[in-house]
C-alpha cells in the first residue's frame, strides 16, 4: 500500500510538470510562475524574485558559474515539481526533454570530472522578473548549457529569445547511457545538408575549413548580424531548402506550438529567400565543425569543436527582439499605461 501511494504521487507529481493549455501561453505562464512563488518562503522569494527593470534580466549565460535566482538544490520536491510546470508552460514536449536531458548530463560530467561540485544538476536557477499578471513581466531558467529567458506582457509572449540550448556530452561514449545525444537532430539535419550540396553551392556555403572554437556571438547583451551569409534559400534545390527549413524548425519547436507557430511566421515574413545557411570546418562526424541559419530578423548558431568535437553549444537570437524589447515598446506604444 505504501508503495503503490509512493508511486501515485510520483506520477501526480510528474503530471505538474505537463503543460494543460486551457489558455494562452501568457496566462498559462503567469499561472504556473504564480503558483510556483506562491510555495516559496520569503526567503526563497528574496531570491528568486527581481525587478522587471532590473539589469539581471540581460545578465545571461551558458558556462557553470554562480547565478542568482533560486537554485533547485534549495527547492523541496513539490516546490520542483512547480519550477517544472513552470518550465513546461513555455516548451514544447520536445523541448521540454531536450532540456530535461541536458540537465541529466551533469551527472555524466560529475562521474568524468572527479566529482568536480560545479558538475550539479541541481544547479539550475529560476529567476522571476516582476509580478507575473497583466503588466510587462519574464523569467528564466538557467545553468550550465541552457538558458530560457521569456518575456511576457498580458496575454502575449513577447519572446523567447536568447535561447540556448547546449550537450556536454554531445554523444556519451562510455557507462549507461552510451549513445545519448541530447542534440542529435541539430548536428544531423545540417551534416545532411551540407553534404547534399554541389561544388558550386559549397563554395557559397562553405566559409571556412576550420570550425571557430565556440558560437561567435557567445552571450553578447544584443546579437549582431554575421558575415559572411553562406548560400541563401534561394539557391537551394527544393530538397535541401526542405532540409534548412526542418533544421530551422528544430530551433523554434523547442517552444510550444502556439509560440513557435508565430516565431515562424515572424521569420518567413521576412522571406524565406533570404535565409542563409553557413557551415565551416570538417564534414564528417567527430570533426570540428560549426554552423549558422541566418535571416533578416534572426540568427542560429552552431558549434561543435571543444572535447575532440563532442561538445555542442546552440542559440537563437532575434536581432531587435532579444528579451522583447521591440514588442514591448510596440506593445505599450498601442496600450497606454499610467506612468
Amino acid at each position: 500500500m505504501v508503495q503503490r501511494f509512493r508511486l501515485t504521487l510520483a506520477v501526480c507529481l510528474s503530471l505538474l510538470a505537463l503543460p494543460a493549455f486551457a489558455h494562452s501561453p501568457a496566462e498559462e505562464m503567469a499561472l504556473a510562475a504564480n503558483n510556483f512563488l506562491a510555495a516559496l518562503t520569503p526567503e526563497q522569494r528574496a531570491k528568486a524574485v527581481f525587478d522587471w527593470q532590473n539589469e539581471e534580466r540581460f545578465d545571461w549565460h551558458f558556462i557553470p558559474k554562480p547565478r542568482k535566482g533560486l537554485p533547485f538544490k534549495e527547492m523541496t520536491s513539490a516546490q520542483r515539481s512547480l519550477a517544472q510546470a513552470l518550465l513546461s508552460s513555455g516548451l514544447s514536449q520536445r523541448g521540454f526533454a531536450k532540456a530535461a536531458t541536458i540537465i541529466s548530463l551533469e551527472q555524466v560530467l560529475f562521474d568524468l570530472d572527479d566529482n568536480a561540485p560545479l558538475r550539479n544538476a541541481e544547479l539550475y536557477f529560476v529567476t522571476i522578473f516582476g509580478q507575473p499578471g497583466k503588466d510587462a513581466w519574464g523569467w528564466r531558467v538557467e545553468g550550465h548549457h541552457l538558458s530560457l529567458n521569456f518575456a511576457v506582457a498580458s496575454d502575449h509572449v513577447l519572446a523567447v529569445t536568447p535561447s540556448f540550448f547546449g550537450a556536454n556530452p554531445a554523444q556519451v561514449q562510455t557507462g549507461p547511457r552510451k549513445g545519448l545525444r541530447a542534440l542529435a537532430m541539430e548536428e544531423d539535419l545540417a551534416r545532411e545538408l551540407v553534404k547534399s550540396l554541389d561544388a558550386e553551392q559549397g563554395k557559397i556555403a562553405i566559409i571556412a575549413t576550420n570550425a571557430p572554437r565556440d558560437i561567435i556571438t557567445s552571450n553578447a547583451r544584443k546579437a549582431k548580424s554575421l558575415e559572411p551569409l553562406g548560400i541563401s534559400a534561394a539557391k537551394l534545390l527544393p530538397p535541401q531548402k526542405e532540409l534548412l527549413m526542418k533544421l530551422l524548425q528544430e530551433y523554434v519547436l523547442r517552444y510550444r506550438n502556439e509560440i513557435a507557430e508565430l516565431e515562424l511566421k515572424k521569420i518567413r515574413a521576412a522571406g524565406d529567400e533570404k535565409i542563409h545557411f553557413a557551415w565551416a570546418g570538417g564534414l564528417a562526424p567527430g570533426q570540428g565543425h560549426y554552423y549558422r541559419i541566418q535571416g533578416p530578423t534572426f540568427l542560429m548558431e552552431y558549434d561543435n569543436t571543444q572535447n575532440n568535437a563532442n561538445h555542442i553549444h546552440t542559440v537563437w537570437r532575434d536581432f531587435e527582439n532579444d528579451f522583447g524589447e521591440d514588442l514591448l515598446r510596440k506593445h505599450y506604444e498601442q496600450v497606454p499605461h499610467p506612468k
